[in-house]
């Protein structure tokens, strides 16, 4: 099933890595996929932390639920897209359908391709920035081992957990690693190409509206006779349905996504602030210090597109009422402009994404 333009290959192989793609093949194996190596990880991660808790040893939970949460919120929303998948079918109908719908006019195409070009470059960035995070995590783990090739017992895990096996002898503790790298490289990826998601479905109602406040203008500057005109004022109100309909369904979509986004992300923030500020007053190895840097800057990374993309679409959505403010209706009689008026009632509610449905996404939200 073929969906054009406004999303990128990166995004569609990973929609279709973890069965969500209409029409892709083995979805049902990719979803089995995903639900056993999570529920597998998540098991053994909350092993560790109940060890952790049993023994006293409060660093070392802190440390453990803050790479543990990001996979129970990865579970999550997986599961909120597999149970909505037929609202995700929608959205990507609607993408198609402003697609085929901009074929004829070569303005909406310029507008559609630029926002569809802007959405690649994100995708990359958000998911580089990504795969940067686990690179260096990684990297710092591996150092800290070999300074401490000595003493093998502190040697550390990428992911910690506790195994039902003996891991630390050769070949199986060099197996676990490599699979943790892999999961976490995996995990990271999906990650990112979820974040880059919502940035690409906002970007596409951004080159709708701009659309409309185009042909807005394009409505009272032109000459049209009697039926030209009323068809383009039914076109003009059809497309203005169409961006509400679909920023309704992208809300309704991500509205929980965001809830439990922002609630696992307070709670590894603080984890990872107490993490550093405990490196910092041990006088510990700076690698470490480096590696919660890095971990730190990608979960605030998630939390700022989601309000990014919510202040980001709210004040997009202005601009309609603003063009038909603007627009020359006084050129036209009073009948013909009527029309304005159900546009600019239309516009006096803002979209928007929300928290749970009772919060705006906003970088107010986002600061405080």
């Amino acid at each position: 099933m073929e969906f054009a333009t406004t999303i990128s290959p990166q995004i569609k192989f990973g929609l279709q890595a973890i069965g969500i793609w209409p029409g892709s093949s083995y979805s049902l194996l990719y979803r089995a996929f995903w639900t056993i190596t999570l529920g597998v990880t998540q098991t053994f991660q909350f092993k560790y932390i109940i060890s952790c808790i049993k023994n006293n040893n409060f660093p070392d939970l802190v440390d453990s639920v803050s790479t543990t949460l990001p996979y129970s919120l990865l579970c999550l929303k997986l599961i909120i897209l597999w149970l909505n998948q037929r609202l995700f079918n929608d959205i990507l109908t609607s993408i198609s359908r402003d697609w085929h719908n901009c074929d004829s006019v070569s303005f909406n195409m310029h507008t559609m391709t630029n926002k569809a070009n802007l959405s690649r470059r994100y995708s990359m960035l958000i998911i580089g920035v990504y795969w940067m995070a686990v690179v260096v995590y990684v990297s710092v783990i591996m150092e800290f081992n070999y300074t401490n090739e000595s003493n093998k017992a502190e040697d550390h895990l990428f992911l910690k957990m506790e195994f039902p096996f003996t891991y630390d002898v050769s070949p199986i503790r060099e197996i676990v690693m490599v699979s943790q790298f892999v999961q976490l490289l995996s995990n990271a990826s999906v990650i990112g190409m979820l974040d880059a998601l919502i940035v690409t479905l906002i970007l596409h109602i951004s080159g709708q509206i701009d659309i409309v406040c185009r042909e807005l203008f394009k409505l009272f500057s032109e000459k049209y006779g009697c039926k030209l005109y009323k068809a383009a004022t039914r076109e003009v109100i059809r497309r203005h349905q169409d961006v509400i309909a679909l920023s309704d369904n992208i809300e309704n979509l991500f509205s929980y996504i965001a809830l439990m986004q922002f609630f696992t992300n307070t709670l590894v923030i603080c984890c990872i602030a107490f993490v550093i500020v405990t490196s910092i007053e041990g006088n510990q190895n700076y690698a470490m210090l480096l590696k919660s840097l890095f971990f730190y800057i990608a979960i605030t990374l998630e939390a700022f597109i989601f309000c990014f993309a919510g202040e980001y679409l709210s004040n997009k959505s202005k601009s309609v009422a603003n063009a038909a403010y603007e627009v020359f209706w006084y050129n036209v009689k009073p009948s013909e402009s009527r029309m304005l008026l159900i546009l600019i009632l239309r516009s006096q509610k803002r979209l928007t994404l929300t928290i749970g449905k009772f919060n705006d996404l906003s970088l107010q939200v986002f600061a405080s």
